[in-house]
Formats: C-alpha cells, sequence, structure tokens
C-alpha cells in the first residue's frame, strides 16, 4: 500500500495526553495559535500525496502503536492538506462522524500515550 502521509511530531501540547488516554488525537501544523496547540500534536509534514485520499482500510502508524482507518469525515483529508489540520478518533466508529475527523479501530490508548515523543513519525498509507 503506497503512503498517503507522513509527518514528524515537533512539540506536543500540555492536554494532549490527556485527550490520548480517550483514544483522540488531534493534530495541527506547526504555527497553529497557542490555545489550539496546547491540545495539538504539532507536527511538519514530510509526505503528503496530491492524488490519493485515504479510505477505511488503510493504515495509521504511530512509532509501533498501528490502527486501521475506519471512517474519514468528508473533510477532513481537504483540511490536512489545507492546514495540516484533523482529528483522529480511535474509537471503531464507521458512520455518523464529524466532518473533519479520520476514525480508525480502537487502540490501547496506554500504547498511544507512549509513543507520542518528538521525534516520531506518523504514517497514513
Amino acid at each position: 500500500m503506497a503512503m498517503l502521509f507522513q509527518t514528524l511530531i515537533t512539540d506536543i501540547g500540555p492536554e494532549v495526553a490527556s485527550l490520548a488516554e480517550g483514544g483522540v488525537l488531534i493534530l495541527f501544523a506547526e504555527g497553529s495559535p497557542p490555545e489550539l496547540a496546547e491540545v495539538s500534536v504539532l507536527h511538519a509534514v514530510k509526505h503528503l500525496a496530491d492524488d490519493r485520499t485515504p479510505v477505511p482500510g488503510n493504515s495509521i502508524t504511530l512509532g509501533n502503536t498501528s490502527a486501521k482507518i475506519t471512517a474519514i469525515g468528508e473533510l477532513a483529508w481537504k483540511k490536512v492538506h489545507e492546514m495540516g489540520h484533523v482529528v483522529i478518533n480511535f474509537n471503531g466508529q464507521t458512520s455518523n462522524l464529524r466532518p473533519g475527523e479520520i476514525c480508525a479501530s480502537a487502540i490501547n490508548t496506554d500504547d498511544l500515550v507512549a509513543a507520542l515523543t518528538v521525534g516520531q513519525t506518523i504514517t497514513i498509507g
């Protein structure tokens, strides 16, 4: 499967671990407003496919933690392209999601929190 997105974590807001314990990860490109940076994983995009959009079944990998996309909101990938922003919810939901959200299979949230380190790579593909 081709890589669609790869980014490098550059900073982690002080509220990120609390959200990740609940299975939610908010990504925002570097330079986000300070009030958003508090709840976000700031990142620098290394690769973003222009011609393809993730679909259910694609993987999201963060360090040794991996999940499968179960649904993607109608605006989620557009927001990734425009501002490097997306909410990833590891809840396995397949319908009724927010327009800017990507849902993925449930994962061990302790593993998710542990994988959130500066310098770590997040990949979708």
